[in-house]
């Protein structure tokens, strides 16, 4: 088994997708023409973007949207760089909300934390070793 798809469940796909392009230089890949779903470019492991509404054709439970209001759910998703400084200052200017300027952490790993236009954290991290 493998990891092949991570969804988010966003109110605006069309927006969500213009910030991660925007914010983290991420390339868009296939959109559906309903503009309910789109994927983009991550390397092995596809990052999906999905309409709240879609949620409910999928499964009948209801779940807590994203949202900036309150405390981020507890998750998130890492993107690695060699470029942490700079990815961190391309996501503030797209919009995204800083949990964590860039820090070196004690292992050696720059690591910084965001929040997207939906309240997800992402962090941005030099690779491990």
């Amino acid at each position: 088994m493998k990891l092949g798809y991570t969804i988010l469940y966003v109110s605006d796909v069309a927006a969500t997708l213009l910030f991660y392009e925007r914010a983290f230089g991420l390339e868009r890949g296939f959109v559906h023409p309903a503009g309910d779903y789109a994927e983009l470019a991550t390397g092995a492991t596809t990052l999906a973007l999905a309409a709240d509404e879609l949620a409910a054709s999928n499964f009948e439970a209801s779940y807590r949207r994203a949202t900036l209001q309150g405390e981020p759910a507890a998750f998130e998703l890492a993107f690695v760089t060699d470029e942490v400084v700079q990815a961190y200052e391309r996501a503030l200017a797209a919009g995204a909300h800083s949990l964590a300027a860039p820090v070196t952490k004690p292992w050696g790993q720059t690591v910084a934390y965001v929040r997207d236009l939906n309240g997800v954290i992402v962090e941005l991290c030099t690779p491990v070793g």
